[in-house]
């Protein structure tokens, strides 16, 4: 269960890879829609959502809501529940940050529609829970190392021995 809970903080971390490509494409293909002459304004916004294609690269916006609304918080949660069965002292705790932040990044998507600021906190708590991500990956990773008796490089707060308090 311990490589469960590793491959499920990666896969949150490349989760976030993926929602930052795909708004960076949306927003790119606006950019070229506009720039020929297009108009993004609520209605075009609402054939958006609706499915109905304004400009190709809208695809981006649809995954970047649908992964981040649905996907990422589902595997944020299995991260969680798993991080209880990963056999490692503490390792609930990065699950649970791993969570929070999940939602946390939720709740500043949805409110950036309508105080935009939120937008920039939003893009600031992505890179969070991509470090975060990665580092409890990491983190579950040296652990085995550590467990087999291969050489584990130190980071600071780490025991003598190579495993994380």
């Amino acid at each position: 269960m311990r490589q469960v809970f590793r491959v499920l903080a990666y896969v949150v971390a490349a989760g976030v890879v993926v929602q930052a490509a795909a708004i960076v494409y949306a927003v790119a293909g606006m950019g070229l829609y506009i720039d020929d002459g297009g108009v993004m304004d609520q209605a075009a916004m609402e054939q958006v959502f609706a499915g109905e294609e304004v400009f190709p690269e809208q695809a981006g916006m649809l995954l970047h809501g649908t992964n981040g609304i649905m996907v990422l918080p589902l595997i944020a949660l299995l991260t969680f529940v798993a991080s209880f069965f990963a056999g490692i002292r503490g390792a609930w705790r990065w699950g649970l940050a791993i969570l929070l932040l999940v939602v946390l990044q939720v709740m500043l998507g949805l409110g950036g529609h309508s105080m935009p600021f939120l937008g920039g906190l939003h893009g600031i708590n992505a890179l969070l829970l991509f470090g975060v991500s990665l580092y409890t990956g990491w983190r579950v990773a040296a652990r085995g190392r550590a467990e087999r008796g291969a050489p584990v490089v130190a980071t600071p707060g780490m025991a003598a021995d190579g495993v994380a308090p």
